[in-house]
């Protein structure tokens, strides 16, 4: 049985931005392509992810910051995977760590973005990513 690679559900076309972009060019561009996160690339090489929940929660709760550079509200510690990686070790790793989206690098360069909806498309796939959602959705800490 031939094993599904992440290479063969990756979004292969991928929007980024540069640290130094505003968060409302970031912003911009997710209501321009209808996506929630996008990968910060310098040099060629990911250096961090800034989602709408980066933007709502470390800069618009704030007001008044659109102008500042992305690099002051993105998560800097990015997951990412290979397009060789299976898609039941995506899923896993999406569960460990509790995202639902990775950048897709080789070669040091991003080539793809894998959501966790792409790992659902596929019917065989698709308890591991309800497995992967469970564990995502649960509160990292509990809450009071």
């Amino acid at each position: 049985m031939q094993q599904h690679t992440i290479e063969n559900i990756m979004t292969k076309s991928v929007i980024s931005v540069s640290p130094e972009q505003s968060i409302e060019e970031a912003a911009q561009l997710m209501h321009q392509h209808n996506i929630g996160a996008i990968p910060v690339v310098e040099n060629n090489r990911v250096t961090g992810m800034i989602t709408d929940r980066d933007i709502t929660i470390r800069s618009t709760a704030d007001g008044g910051n659109e102008k500042m550079p992305v690099s002051q509200v993105m998560t800097n510690d990015v997951v990412t995977v290979s397009p060789n990686m299976s898609v039941e070790e995506a899923a896993q790793l999406m569960s460990q760590k509790q995202i639902r989206r990775l950048p897709v690098v080789e070669n040091d360069h991003v080539i793809g973005m894998v959501a966790l909806g792409d790992l659902a498309t596929e019917e065989k796939h698709d308890a591991k990513a309800e497995e992967a959602l469970t564990d995502i959705s649960q509160p990292s800490r509990p809450t009071h």
